[in-house]
C-alpha cells in the first residue's frame, strides 16, 4: 500500500510539473539578449557562456555570437560572461517585466589579440569553448585549425581529434572511426542534414569528397541527445559550412598551392577562394549575409602494391599460393562549391539557405602480374607459376549535394525551429575497361621470392617478354549508384523554471525518404580468334610500351589503353553482354525513417541534467534479382521495425575550470544496402545472397569523464566509454544448415549474439604563454585512445552449429596523435604524429581465425610551416608522410603480407592572402 501511495504521488508530481511548464504560470516575462564579439577584431565568439548567476541562468553563444536568456524576472542583475582564454567580465543589467533588454557585449582581454585567434592557439581555444560548453560529449575543430595540418579533405582533418582514426585510399585519408568503430557505424550531415553514402553498397560517406578549405567547422558528437539522429553507433560528424554571421564584416581568403609526389615525381596545383560579406535590407543592419566559396586541386601521384590476399597455406609452415604485383597511376580532381545565404527579417526570426555541392574524380590506370603457383611454394623455393598480366584503366566521379532552406523562430517563451532539406550523392563509372588479361602462353619455371612480407619476385627472362602472353579477355564496366535523402523536422522548445531551477522542455519530430539504386554493366570480351584475330595480332607485344619504374621489384612492360580498344571496337557489343554479371549486382532500395522525441533540461545549482527519449519508425522495402542455374528471376524484400531509444546526459561544475560529465545512451545502426540487398546466385551446391532480414543493430552506451581547462588553449580531459552492442553483423557461411543442408557453400550475412566495446580516451593541449619571450609560443597536443572490444561468430561445422570469439572489424586498440608547435608574430610551425595500431580488417573464413586479415599499426609524420610576409599574405610549406609510412596488411601474423603498398612523400608550397 505504501508502494503504491509513494507511485501515485510521483504521478502527481510530474503531472503538476509537465502542467506547470505547459499553462507559462511560472515563467516570467523578462528577456535578455544579445551579441558577443571580440574587442580586438569585431569577429563573434561562439562557445561563450553567458550567464545571470543569481538566478542560476546560463546560455551559449551560437555561431555569430548571439545569446538569449528567457524568463527573467524583473530586476538588477550582474551578468557574466565566460571565454575560455579570456578572464570573466561583468556588467550590471536592470530586466524589466514583459520588455527583452538588448546587450551587446565586446569581450576585451590581451589574450584575444588578432595573431592568437588566427593562429594554432586560437584555433584550439575556438574549438575548447564549443566542446566545453556543449550539453552532450563532443570534439570539435574550427577552419583555422584545418588549415595548419597539411589536410587535404574532411577524412583527414578529423583524424587529429580524440578518439578519431582515419581508413586511407592509396595514401589519402577516406574513411572515418569514431571511438573504435567502423565508418559504417557512424552518422554524417552537413549542416545538420544527414548525408547519404556515394558508395554503391555502403552507408560510410567517403569524406575524401568534400575538401577542407570550405568548412568553417567539424563537430563530433560522441554521445547523441534525442533531438539527434540514431543511427550514430559510434558518434555523429556535423560538417559546417561558412556563414557570413562568422565573421566581422567582409572576409575573404584566398589559396593557391602546388604539391610534389617523389614517387611518381609528379606536380599537381590546387586553388581555393572563399569569402562573405554583411548586407542590410529593408529596415535591418547588416541583417543579410552572403558567403560563398570554391575549390579545385588536381593531384597526380601513385603507390606501388604487392599483394598476396591472404593465399597462404599454413599446413606445413607457410607455402604461398597467389600473389599480385600492381603500379597504380593516378589522377584526382576535387572541386567543390558553397553558398550559403542567412537573413535576419526581424529580431525573433533567422532564415537560412545552405547549400554545399562536391565533386570527385579518380582515374586511375592499374597494372598488374596476378601470379599463381601450380603448388603452394616456400620462401626461397622454386616452383612453377602461370601468369596473367592485367591492365585497368577507369575513371570515377562521385558527386555530394547537400541543400537546406529552414529558419528559428521566437514567439515569446517558445522557439520554433524548422528545416527541409535535399541530400544527393552518387558514383558513376563510364564505360570503362574493368580488365584487359593477358594469359602466359606457357607456365613459367624457375619462379621464386624471397621475403613473405614484401615478397619480391625472381623469374627467368621470359616471364618478362611481351611476346610470352596473349590476349585471353577484356572485361569492358559501366556502373552507376544514386542515394537520395529527403527530410524535414520541426522542433518545439519552451525555456522556463521549475521552482527555482531553469529548466528546458524541447520536443519534436523528422521524416527522412531514402532511395538507394545500383546499376552495373558489363561486357566480357573473349574467344578472339573465333572472331578473326590472329595470333600475332592478339601478342602483348602489340599493346606494350616502356617498362615503368617499380620498387617491389620488376614488373615488365607497360599495357597501353587504346589498342585493346582498337581490338574490341569491330567487335558487337550486344554479343558480348554477360547478363549474369550485370544483372545480379543491381538493386532498388527505399528506406523511411520517422522519428519523434521529447527531452528536457534542468539546472539545479552547478549540475545540468539533460534527458529524454526518442522513437524511430523504418520501413524498408527493397528489389534485385536472382540467378538460379542460369535462370533470372526478379526478387523482392520488405521489413519494418521500430526503436525506443532513452537517454540521460548530466554535467556537473566542480569549478569554473573544472566538470565531470556521464551520459546514458541507445543509438543504433541499420545494416548496409550491401548485406540487405535480395540477390542471390544459386550454382549447383554452391550460393551466396544477401539477407534483407538483418535487425539493425543496437547499442546501449555509457560514457564517463573529466575535463579540466587550464586557461587559453589548454585542457586536459579523461574518458572512459562502454558499449554493449546486440545484433552485431558479420559473414558466414550456412551450408550444412536448414535449407542449404546439402550444399558446398551458402554465404550470406548473419547477426551475432552481441558484442562489446570499452575504452579509455585522453586529452592534453598547453599553450606556455606563461612563459617568457620565446618560449611563451610553444604549443603541445597530446590526445590516445585504448579501446577493447568482444565479438562472437557462428558457423556451419558439418552440420552443426559453432562460435568463434573475435573483434570487432576496425577496431585499434590503441590509436593516438602528438603535435609540438610554435608561433611568433611572423612565422609559425608544427610537427605533426598520427598513430593507430593493428585492427581486424576482414574475416574470411568465420571457421578458421589464422585467416583473418589484419591491417598493420602505422605511423604517419606530417610538418606545416607558414611565414607572414604581409599581415595579410602567408607562405606556406608542408611535407606530408615524411617518413614514407606504407600501407600494410596481413594475415595469420605480422610475417605473412596481404597487402603491402607504398607511396612516398608528398611536399606543398603555397601562399595565402587574406584580409584578417
Amino acid at each position: 500500500m505504501k508502494a503504491l501511495t509513494n507511485r501515485i504521488g510521483k504521478r502527481r508530481l510530474l503531472a503538476t510539473a509537465i502542467a506547470t511548464l505547459a499553462s507559462g504560470a511560472a515563467w516570467a516575462d523578462g528577456q535578455v539578449t544579445g551579441q558577443l564579439v571580440s574587442d580586438s577584431t569585431g569577429a563573434p565568439l561562439q562557445g561563450a557562456q553567458v550567464r545571470i548567476e543569481a538566478l542560476n541562468l546560463n546560455a551559449v553563444t551560437g555561431r555569430d555570437g548571439r545569446f538569449y536568456l528567457r524568463d527573467v524576472d524583473a530586476g538588477e542583475y550582474l551578468l557574466e560572461v565566460n571565454y575560455l582564454g579570456s578572464n570573466v567580465q561583468r556588467e550590471k543589467i536592470q530586466v524589466e517585466d514583459d520588455q527583452t533588454l538588448v546587450r551587446n557585449l565586446r569581450l576585451s582581454d590581451g589574450a584575444m589579440e588578432t595573431l592568437v585567434i588566427r593562429g594554432q592557439a586560437g584555433s584550439l581555444n575556438k574549438s575548447l569553448n564549443l566542446q566545453r560548453t556543449a550539453d552532450n560529449i563532443v570534439s570539435a575543430v574550427s577552419s583555422n585549425a584545418i588549415g595548419q595540418f597539411p589536410d587535404t579533405n574532411v577524412s583527414e582533418a578529423l583524424q587529429r581529434l580524440p578518439g578519431l582514426s582515419i581508413e586511407r585510399d592509396q595514401g589519402e585519408g577516406r574513411y572515418v572511426r569514431i571511438r573504435g568503430m567502423g565508418p559504417d557505424y557512424n552518422a554524417v550531415t552537413v549542416n545538420g542534414v544527414s548525408l547519404p553514402s556515394p558508395d554503391s553498397g555502403r552507408r560510410a560517406v567517403a569524406l575524401d569528397v568534400i575538401p577542407s578549405d570550405l568548412l568553417e567547422t567539424l563537430v563530433v558528437s560522441k554521445t547523441v541527445t534525442p533531438d539527434m539522429d540514431a543511427n550514430a553507433l559510434g558518434g555523429s560528424i556535423d560538417i559546417r559550412s561558412l556563414s557570413a554571421f562568422d565573421r566581422d564584416g567582409a572576409f575573404y581568403r584566398v589559396t593557391a598551392e602546388g604539391s610534389y609526389n617523389d614517387l611518381t615525381e609528379e606536380t599537381s596545383p590546387k586553388f581555393a577562394v572563399t569569402g562573405s560579406n554583411q548586407f542590410s535590407v529593408g529596415e535591418g543592419r547588416d541583417n543579410f549575409g552572403v558567403a560563398l566559396g570554391g575549390s579545385w586541386q588536381d593531384r597526380s601521384f601513385g603507390s606501388h602494391n604487392v599483394e598476396t590476399g591472404g593465399a597462404w597455406d599454413f599446413e606445413d609452415g607457410a607455402s604461398l599460393e597467389e600473389a599480385e604485383q600492381r603500379l597504380y597511376r593516378i589522377t584526382r580532381e576535387r572541386s567543390g562549391l558553397t553558398l550559403n545565404l542567412d537573413y535576419k527579417p526581424s529580431d525573433s526570426t533567422d532564415l537560412y539557405w545552405r547549400t554545399l555541392y562536391s565533386e570527385f574524380t579518380d582515374s586511375e590506370i592499374r597494372l598488374a602480374n596476378v601470379i599463381e603457383f601450380e603448388e603452394a611454394t616456400a620462401e626461397g623455393a622454386a616452383g612453377v607459376v602461370k601468369v596473367e598480366r592485367e591492365l585497368k584503366d577507369r575513371e570515377e566521379t562521385q558527386e555530394i549535394l547537400s541543400t537546406s532552406l529552414g529558419g528559428s523562430t521566437r514567439l515569446d517563451q517558445w522557439t520554433v525551429d524548422y528545416q527541409v532539406a535535399l541530400s544527393e550523392s552518387s558514383e558513376n563509372e563510364p564505360v570503362h575497361i574493368a580488365g584487359a588479361v593477358f594469359s602466359g602462353a606457357d607456365a613459367f619455371d624457375a619462379v621464386s621470392y624471397s621475403g613473405t612480407r614484401k615478397p619480391l619476385f625472381s623469374a627467368p627472362s621470359d616471364y618478362y617478354a611481351p611476346e610470352s602472353y596473349e590476349l585471353d579477355e577484356v572485361e569492358v564496366a559501366s556502373s552507376g549508384t544514386e542515394d537520395e535523402s529527403e527530410s524535414f523536422r520541426l522542433d518545439f522548445s519552451r525555456d522556463g523554471r521549475l521552482g527555482q531551477n531553469p529548466v528546458q522542455l524541447k520536443f519534436g519530430m523528422k521524416h527522412m525518404d531514402r532511395h538507394k539504386t545500383d546499376d552495373v554493366t558489363i561486357w566480357v570480351y573473349e574467344d578472339f580468334e573465333e572472331a578473326g584475330a590472329t595470333g600475332d595480332a592478339l601478342l602483348l607485344t602489340g599493346y606494350a610500351g616502356e617498362e615503368p619504374d617499380y620498387n617491389l621489384g620488376r614488373l615488365g612492360a607497360h599495357i597501353d589503353t587504346a589498342p585493346v580498344w582498337e581490338t574490341i571496337a569491330p567487335l558487337s557489343a550486344d554479343d558480348y553482354f554477360s547478363e549474369e554479371d550485370s544483372r545480379i549486382e543491381d538493386f532498388d532500395i527505399q528506406e523511411t525513417v520517422s522519428a519523434a522525441y521529447l527531452m528536457g533540461r534542468i539546472d539545479v545549482g552547478n549540475l545540468r541534467v539533460l534527458g529524454g527519449v526518442r522513437y524511430e519508425e523504418t520501413e524498408f522495402e527493397a528489389s534485385g534479382s536472382r540467378l538460379s542455374d542460369g535462370d533470372f528471376s526478379d526478387t523482392e524484400a520488405a521489413n519494418e521495425y521500430d526503436h525506443v531509444l532513452p537517454s540521460l546526459q548530466m554535467r556537473y561544475l566542480i569549478s569554473d575550470k573544472t566538470q565531470v560529465r556521464a551520459a546514458w545512451t541507445n543509438t543504433l545502426v541499420r545494416p548496409i544496402f550491401e548485406q540487405l540487398a535480395p540477390n542471390y546466385i544459386i550454382d549447383e551446391d554452391e550460393a551466396e545472397f544477401g539477407n534483407p532480414a538483418l535487425e539493425p543493430l543496437e547499442s546501449s552506451n555509457i560514457d564517463v569523464g573529466i575535463e579540466h581547462y587550464m586557461g587559453y588553449a589548454s585542457m586536459v580531459s579523461a574518458y572512459v566509454f562502454y558499449k554493449d552492442i546486440d545484433h552485431f553483423i558479420y559473414q558466414t557461411d550456412l551450408a550444412g544448415q536448414g535449407e542449404y543442408a546439402d550444399f558446398d557453400e551458402a554465404v550470406t550475412f548473419a547477426n551475432g549474439d552481441a558484442a562489446e566495446l570499452r575504452g579509455v580516451e585522453l586529452a592534453f593541449t598547453k599553450r606556455f604563454n606563461q612563459l617568457p619571450t620565446p618560449f611563451n609560443g610553444f604549443l603541445i597536443g597530446a590526445n590516445g585512445t585504448f579501446t577493447d572490444s568482444d565479438a562472437t561468430l557462428s558457423y556451419s561445422d558439418d552440420g552443426d552449429t559453432a562460435q568463434r570469439d573475435t573483434v570487432l572489424p576496425s577496431q585499434s586498440e590503441w590509436t593516438g596523435n602528438f603535435s609540438l608547435g610554435y608561433e611568433a608574430d611572423q612565422f609559425s610551425v608544427r610537427l605533426a604524429a598520427n598513430y593507430k595500431s593493428e585492427y581486424l580488417l576482414e574475416v574470411t573464413d568465420p571457421s578458421d581465425e589464422q585467416y583473418d586479415v589484419f591491417v598493420d599499426e602505422q605511423v604517419q609524420l606530417d610538418l606545416s610551416a607558414r611565414y607572414f610576409i604581409t599581415e595579410g599574405i602567408q607562405l606556406v610549406f608542408e611535407a606530408v608522410n615524411l617518413t614514407d609510412e606504407p600501407y600494410y596488411a596481413y594475415v595469420n601474423q605480422p610475417a605473412y603480407n596481404a597487402q603491402y603498398e607504398e607511396y612516398g612523400m608528398t611536399w606543398k608550397l603555397g601562399l595565402n592572402i587574406t584580409n584578417f
